[in-house]
């Protein structure tokens, strides 16, 4: 269907108010189809879906711009490096969602999928994942070619599982039986659905860095160990391994700013109207319509609708509602970005830092130096060898550098450290994070013949180019419970008592949520929000 020309809003005095920025003007009016709390990218799917599809939206956000977690920043003062400061590579997002709201974004896929360095018999050197590379990599790093016959049969089982996971997201939930019979695959069901992933890893692989790579992708943002039998670890590794029927996860061309960027034009384009600085707080039903209290910095009125979506946290759903709390959320990682005036040299003279850094460049992520970190964290220390990663997004896109960097050969990286829950920066966040930032680092440099901190960019300042976020700056800065990133632990993509017809369903009709926190949600995917918009028409 064509696409309405979006509205002009007003403030109260009657000046046309800017739709992003920190205008006082309350909504052109008071009574929508559907009002959604939260601008992050889930709530902006919604927006667009429903915005198209005729209903009138209203998306209101506390922060003085959209995107969440989802964004794009300049973080170091006077310095043209746009970085995705929060998250930052996709996998999760269905094609569908770009295709069926006509999305200006796209991203470009990884030469390497990742470098792991280690030392062996006293020499430096790694494992290359990347492409016809690959089993040489696996025979120089192990000696034999079990290895890489072990990888090329288990990545070809999580790629048809992939292949038959990933399209069911943006459906109505499957049920367990119903989800297993379309896997059709015994063993694969068994190894990533029914026992702890740590027997399938130990099962399968012999070396201990080869049984790390796999493991971390189990890890991200997730506090668990490879035999938990909550399955925690399982349902993180099974969304690493499915997005996009494939597993692989790519760079926004842009920066993660650019997704926001695209979807808040076409909610606009499509009649939606958009306001930051307006923070919703207080919903009430009676099951039937819905009223939502907003705060501005100078007012508080209430918006009625007929449905809200809430693309925010569970926790922070039930505090709106007035419910109970759902259990306490934790994350459990450090999120660290750096601008450097060239990448480092390595240790390992066979691998171009290029190809090293194009893909996840992995650090002390061996098998049992996983185990060894989550054993300290849980008993309240810092891990000694905190594992992390990192990529880096200019190799791949140059774009989110100024002309003037990009030419000069800067680069950004991003790392990700895991196994560092929230619990253990509550006693003192900022000495905490610097003590763990320099023992990150340091695992870093045992890999490299210089310093990272040599190689880091000055701001306009003289500082060097690099921040750190711990869980608890996320829940500062985001409101992420405990600084999860997905909102709570995680679930499998099937219906379990409660869970609705969408995996989005509320106790209350009128409400359902559209966050990383419903059923199949976590990442940057937009599957929540196309599914609470699917609810919604549905309805």
């Amino acid at each position: 269907m064509p696409a309405p020309q979006s509205p002009v809003l007003h403030d109260p005095a009657g000046r046309p108010a800017a739709r992003e920025g920190s205008g006082p003007g309350a909504p052109s009016r008071d009574r929508y189809d559907t009002v959604i709390v939260g601008g992050g990218h889930n709530g902006l799917v919604a927006a667009a879906y429903l915005a198209r599809a005729g209903q009138s939206v209203l998306v209101l956000e506390r922060l003085g711009a959209i995107g969440g977690a989802a964004v794009s920043t300049r973080p170091f003062a006077g310095v043209d490096a746009r970085l995705s400061r929060y998250s930052y590579l996709v996998s999760l997002l269905p094609g569908a969602i770009v295709r069926d709201l006509g999305l200006d974004f796209a991203v470009r896929k990884r030469t390497v999928s990742s470098y792991t360095p280690a030392v062996r018999d006293g020499r430096p050197t790694g494992l290359l994942v990347a492409g016809d590379g690959t089993r040489e990599s696996f025979a120089a790093l192990t000696g034999s070619e079990r290895e890489y016959a072990a990888w090329q049969r288990f990545y070809a089982m999580t790629g048809r599982v992939a292949a038959r996971v990933f399209p069911t997201l943006t459906e109505p939930l499957p049920t367990r039986s119903a989800l297993r019979e379309r896997i059709g695959d015994a063993d694969a069901w068994r190894m990533l659905f029914e026992e702890p992933l740590g027997v399938a890893v130990e099962e399968t692989f012999a070396d201990d860095l080869v049984r790390g790579v796999v493991l971390t992708d189990a890890l991200i943002g997730t506090f668990a160990d490879a035999h938990d039998t909550s399955l925690l670890q399982n349902r993180c590794f099974l969304y690493h391994v499915i997005g996009g029927g494939t597993g692989d996860w790519d760079v926004p061309v842009g920066g993660m700013g650019a997704l926001t960027d695209a979807l808040a034009g076409a909610a606009r384009a499509a009649g939606a109207e958009i306001r930051v600085h307006h923070e919703a707080t207080r919903i009430e039903t009676d099951g039937t319509t819905a009223e939502v209290t907003v705060r501005t910095s100078d007012a508080e009125h209430t918006v009625a609708a007929r449905r809200v979506l809430v693309n925010a946290s569970p926790r922070a759903l039930a505090a709106l509602l007035g419910d109970p709390p759902p259990p306490a959320a934790e994350g459990a990682q450090l999120k660290v970005n750096m601008l450097l005036t060239r990448l480092p040299r390595l240790r390992d003279r066979t691998v171009d830092p290029r190809r090293a850094f194009a893909g996840t460049f992995h650090i002390s992520e061996g098998y049992g130096q996983l185990a060894d970190a989550y054993r300290e964290a849980s008993a309240g220390r810092l891990p000694a060898v905190p594992p992390s990663e990192i990529y880096c997004h200019s190799l791949t896109d140059p774009s989110i550098l100024g002309p003037d960097l990009a030419a000069r050969g800067y680069q950004t990286l991003t790392l990700f450290g895991l196994h560092t829950p929230a619990r253990l920066f509550t006693a003192d966040n900022d000495a905490t994070r610097a003590a763990l930032l320099t023992a990150t680092l340091a695992e870093l440099d045992a890999h490299l013949e210089e310093p990272i901190t040599d190689c880091l960019a000055l701001d306009e300042r003289g500082e060097p180019c690099i921040e750190a976020k711990t869980p608890l700056d996320l829940e500062r800065d985001l409101r992420l419970p405990g600084g999860h990133i997905f909102h709570r632990d995680l679930a499998f993509p099937y219906a379990e008592e409660g869970a609705g017809r969408w995996g989005v369903e509320t106790a209350h009709p009128t409400v359902l949520l559209c966050g990383a926190g419903a059923v199949r949600g976590g990442g940057v995917s937009g599957v929540p929000g196309h599914n609470a918009a699917m609810a919604v028409l549905e309805g």
